[in-house]
């Protein structure tokens, strides 16, 4: 993929994310639902960790200063780079194809460091740092909603991707 196409894909799937975070989902002051991880997976698969790593930490700083929910913390943005840099680690091909089954177990393994590492665990304690709150509370509070996310990501990630491959193949890796 040349320099150009991986600059102009970055900003869309930064804006994307901007959207999809601040506009499209529901958030509470434990947990936010909503799709705002589909473009970070999508950077990841497509550009790598370096790539989706930056992408989702200027979607979080961005969005922050634009469209603040609370006052800004470093900590979630730091979140949001650990959670782009793991998804491209751990999807990253350079526009070779998965089979479904090498998919679906990337997915896996992709979706539950982020939900179980990023979402859980990080992100617990910067609302433990922010808000004061009982760590443990936190955590019980917030186990259900993380763990119902993994399948969710993972099978709407899979759907894309698997939609979007005629599109990926023709425009970002120029096969037919």
């Amino acid at each position: 993929m040349s320099k150009t196409k991986k600059i102009i894909l970055s900003a869309l799937l930064l804006a994307t994310t901007i959207v999809l975070s601040r506009f499209l989902s529901i958030n509470t002051a434990l947990f936010s639902i909503g799709f705002s991880f589909v473009p970070v997976v999508l950077a990841g698969i497509w550009l790598g960790p370096k790539y989706a790593g930056i992408i989702s930490g200027l979607a979080d700083v961005i969005g922050a200063l634009l469209f603040p929910f609370g006052a800004f913390f470093i900590g979630y943005t730091i979140s949001a780079i650990a959670k782009g840099i793991i998804y491209g680690l751990v999807l990253y091909k350079n526009g070779e194809e998965y089979s479904d089954k090498s998919l679906i177990i990337r997915l896996i393994i992709a979706s539950t460091l982020v939900v179980v590492l990023v979402q859980f665990l990080m992100n617990s304690l910067w609302i433990y740092i922010t808000t004061d709150k009982a760590f443990l509370a936190i955590l019980t509070t917030r186990i259900t909603a993380e763990a119902i996310m993994i399948p969710v990501q993972i099978v709407t990630m899979f759907i894309i991707i698997k939609a979007l491959k005629p599109i990926t193949k023709k425009y970002l890796f120029d096969q037919e």
